[in-house]
């Protein structure tokens, strides 16, 4: 597909990254050049469907740094969407913590000025952990926009995943806001 609108859409090895196809295709119909982006353990979990997934992007899925002088295989991202977004990729983002891709785009994106949203996907257990609420502050201050609560993602018990449940309609109504 040709368009002149490119997402970034960056997942971490949460449940509902294993099925990625149908949030690529709205996407993509919503008129969005899409670049998948995955976590070290995420790509581990896509292993099978990586070439797949490329097929439909028409690029390369990324989940490693590049190599020194190595070009960026992607265009430049209009807004990036980070989800699902585990407690780990959310903590090591708002710490500055960049030992994976995923994360160092992230936060790097930050500094760039590129429109970023975010959905976790966390259960209760760890929306309790006293680094979750100061990380979701610190995401929000540097402007990244948290689709946690009603309207977005809901924490549901440890053990008690919804990953068919996941709210991937309104985060992609969330970056369609971002960039107008």
């Amino acid at each position: 597909m040709s368009t002149d609108r490119v997402l970034y859409l960056l997942g971490a090895a949460a449940p509902p990254v294993l099925d990625l196809v149908p949030v690529i295709e709205q996407a993509q119909a919503d008129g969005w050049d899409v670049c998948l982006g995955l976590t070290p353990t995420a790509a581990d979990w896509l292993t099978e469907s990586i070439p797949s997934l490329e097929q439909l992007t028409g690029h390369p899925v990324r989940h490693r740094h590049r190599r020194p002088g190595e070009a960026d295989p992607w265009p430049a991202a209009d807004v990036a969407l980070v989800a699902p977004a585990t407690f780990n990729t959310l903590n090591a983002w708002a710490l500055g913590l960049t030992s994976a891709w995923l994360v160092a785009f992230a936060a790097e994106a930050i500094g760039k000025g590129i429109p970023l949203v975010t959905m976790p996907c966390v259960n209760q257990a760890l929306v309790a952990h006293p680094q979750f609420d100061r990380t979701i502050a610190t995401l929000r201050g540097a402007g990244v926009e948290v689709l946690l609560g009603p309207g977005g993602f809901e924490p549901n018990p440890p053990g008690q995943g919804r990953p068919a449940g996941y709210p991937w309609p309104a985060a992609l109504e969330a970056v369609r806001k971002r960039v107008g």
